[in-house]
């Protein structure tokens, strides 16, 4: 089996870990890659590897670091159906499930085909320009997100779905995720928590002006635009990895992508994990006695 491994910049940690790993997946008869800086962390005879070339020379992809690091290798790798290992080195680690004293025994498991994967599903994000012409693609597993350009003020956004109109927003902007980053931005400005594997698309207002706009759960393989009509240029972002410029007129349509993120998963179930990461569940100054 091919294992890469991705590293998070500036963490001496990761080297470490990657190295331990590395030592368990050799025993097991698998070959390494990573990227040119990484490469040295591995044990020696691992195989350096570009970053465009990386999905296509491995079978799984070794995450080492938060879920911004996740999110960078899934952009590396998931359009090649290739699963990612995450390994949490960050604070919350909502994708990158296994802490350091069970990566090994659970890497160990994957090489060996024993521990599961998943499937999330991605949104693609095509921009349009306001003369109608399409514009760069870019995949989400979490989110795109439509804010402020420079200035605080409110922005006029018109949201359609199948090209039937669902409202023009008046806010700080509008967020539109997966299940999977509905525990991400969406959760914070007041969306819903969805299971990771429902197919479905949330749109959440960000500090809307109405209070009659709430967050809108639609169906997977629906088609929503978003439109600037603000008047003045604003951002969108992908997955806090993606940056571009959306001009007066111009808009986002997002669909379903074909082909889904994969990612092993530990036994816990994914309430285990929000009770774990946000404390799910509990009462406010409730103890394990009480």
């Amino acid at each position: 089996m091919r294992f890469g491994f991705l590293l998070k910049r500036g963490k001496p940690e990761a080297r470490a870990i990657a190295a331990e790993l590395g030592r368990v997946l050799r025993g097991q008869g698998c070959h390494l890659f990573a990227l040119e800086e990484d490469v040295s962390a591995l044990p020696p005879g691992s195989e350096a590897v570009s970053p465009e070339r990386l999905g296509e020379s491995i079978d799984a992809l070794a995450v080492l670091g938060g879920d911004g690091t996740f999110l960078y290798g899934a952009g590396l790798v998931a359009d090649q159906g290739v699963p990612l290992f995450g390994v949490n080195l960050g604070s919350l680690g909502f994708m990158t499930y296994f802490g350091r004293t069970e990566a090994g025994a659970a890497i160990e498991a994957a090489a060996l085909g024993r521990l599961p994967i998943e499937e999330r599903m991605r949104l693609g994000v095509t921009i349009r320009s306001a003369g109608g012409a399409l514009g760069d693609t870019r995949n989400a597993v979490n989110d795109a997100v439509i804010a402020q350009h420079a200035i605080a003020r409110l922005l006029d956004l018109e949201a359609r779905l199948d090209g039937t109109p669902i409202a023009t927003y008046k806010a700080d902007g509008v967020i539109v995720s997966t299940p999977t980053g509905s525990t991400a931005y969406t959760l914070a400005a007041g969306g819903p928590i969805l299971t990771p594997d429902l197919e479905a698309l949330v749109l959440t207002p960000i500090c809307p002006h109405a209070l009659t706009n709430r967050p809108l759960v639609m169906r997977a393989d629906a088609r929503l635009s978003v439109t600037n009509v603000s008047g003045d240029a604003v951002t969108l972002t992908i997955d806090g990895q993606w940056v571009r410029r959306l001009e007066n007129g111009d808009a986002i349509e997002i669909r379903k992508t074909e082909r889904p993120l994969r990612m092993y998963r530990p036994p816990k179930s994914f309430f285990g994990v929000l009770r774990q990461k946000l404390s799910w569940g509990e009462r406010p100054g409730a103890t394990s006695g009480g």
